[in-house]
């Protein structure tokens, strides 16, 4: 029997992605058979993927490459003009295996105690206020440790700017007018500040240790022996730094969860498979990226939809998670569904799938799951505060979204 592969009846639904936000795709593939789905945007034929099948075609590099892939948008404000993220083959395996290096066991036991250093820091500072904002705050322990964390100095008198354009970076990539604009600004001030601190290194003005992003990304060469052009490096180590200060919209919900289901505190404080599975489940539950996008590297047919060479793809990130093909029960906040979880790469991709070494999905995940564990462990087991009333709703037309409130806290205070 013949199955004909659903489309978008109207001529471009470039405007709906803005209306819909993370529905966008799950509304229309989730509602059929197969996993994929024709639309328009911008002009052009694009294929919508969703589901396990769809994410292993999205990831096989057989298949789809990065090329042009992302729009300029995004790359003048998230990642960067000819970053890891738009890169193939032997390139790409060379660019990544630089990244990989920087996640050994010490290196990410670094992090998680740099991490919960931090906290205690800021507990301090937020026993002195009457309210806290989670996510706001948050952020700036987050480029402080993300900063350390790279071996890039980071004086006093500068973290605010640097919390305030990497933030920006982040939450400018898919606005229009100004916010985007500043974003773009943003961008260019932080490959500024990084790319001379780049320089300093290969001149040996800033002592740089040795396995830190700062200093691996100023010495690696290419495939060709070359060095990376200054520029180029500090857009990588950007990519090291500014997806940590992302976390903190996790750190907000996470702070949501805990408060909604207070059962489960003592758990995440003291028991650590279970703070592991509590963290994987504020990757799962809660909206972060909403899709991403590869092109058809040749002409080919799946599941009767004949792709075409150079065709935009995007894969439905968030609906992956939130699939209820997938996930018992998708829609309701449960630590325990990892407990049998056998680390899948195309189930859980909060932050791309596929494999780590050669495909696309994203390095910073293990450090992105460090820094969570961390942090919530710190939260429920030294953080003394109350919830005040608020809002804790997020908007899912908006990308990226958080809760409206931020998570506000108030009477900080030491726990134990």
């Amino acid at each position: 029997m013949t199955v004909k592969v659903p489309k978008d009846k109207t001529i471009d639904n470039t405007l709906a992605i803005f209306k819909e936000g993370y529905n966008f795709i799950p509304k229309r593939v989730q509602n059929h058979h197969l996993d994929v789905y024709e639309t328009r945007v911008l002009g052009e034929k694009v294929a919508l993927l969703s589901g396990i099948e769809g994410a292993k075609l999205f990831y096989d590099t057989s298949l789809m490459n990065r090329k042009n892939a992302l729009p300029k948008r995004v790359l003048k404000t998230l990642f960067g003009e000819n970053a890891i993220q738009t890169m193939d083959g032997e390139a790409h395996t060379h660019r990544k295996l630089l990244f990989m290096s920087l996640m050994t066991p010490e290196a990410l036991q670094e992090l998680y105690e740099i991490t919960t250093k931090n906290w205690a820091r800021f507990t301090k500072k937020w026993s002195g206020m009457k309210k806290v904002t989670l996510y706001d705050e948050s952020r700036e322990l987050l480029c402080r440790t993300a900063c350390e964390w790279a071996g890039i100095p980071l004086e006093e008198k500068e973290v605010k700017k640097r919390t305030r354009d990497l933030s920006n970076m982040i939450d400018g990539f898919s606005a229009v007018g100004p916010k985007h604009i500043e974003s773009r600004r943003a961008r260019k001030r932080s490959e500024d500040w990084i790319e001379g601190l780049i320089l300093q290194t290969r001149q040996g003005d800033l002592h740089a240790e040795k396995g830190k992003a700062i200093y691996e990304m100023a010495m690696h060469k290419d495939l060709e022996g070359q060095p990376l052009d200054a520029r180029m490096a500090a857009i990588e180590v950007l990519n090291v730094i500014r997806p940590l200060v992302a976390i903190s919209k996790f750190i907000a919900f996470g702070g949501v969860a805990l408060h909604e289901h207070p059962e489960i505190q003592t758990r995440v404080s003291l028991d650590d498979e279970y703070l592991f599975r509590f963290a994987q489940e504020v990757r799962r539950y809660f909206p972060f990226v909403p899709f991403l996008g590869a092109r058809v590297d040749h002409d080919f047919t799946w599941q009767q939809y004949p792709f075409k060479k150079d065709q935009l793809v995007l894969i439905d990130i968030y609906g992956i998670n939130h699939d209820p093909k997938v996930w018992e029960n998708p829609d309701q906040f449960n630590p325990e569904r990892f407990i049998d979880w056998d680390g899948g790469l195309f189930d859980l991709i909060p932050q791309g799938g596929g494999g780590y070494y050669t495909g696309h999905r994203c390095p910073g995940e293990w450090p992105t799951i460090e820094v969570l564990q961390a942090s919530f462990r710190y939260m429920t087991k030294h953080l003394g505060y109350e919830v005040p009333k608020q809002d804790y709703s997020y908007n899912l037309k908006k990308i990226p979204t958080l809760p409206k409130s931020g998570f506000t806290i108030s009477n900080v205070h030491f726990k134990n």
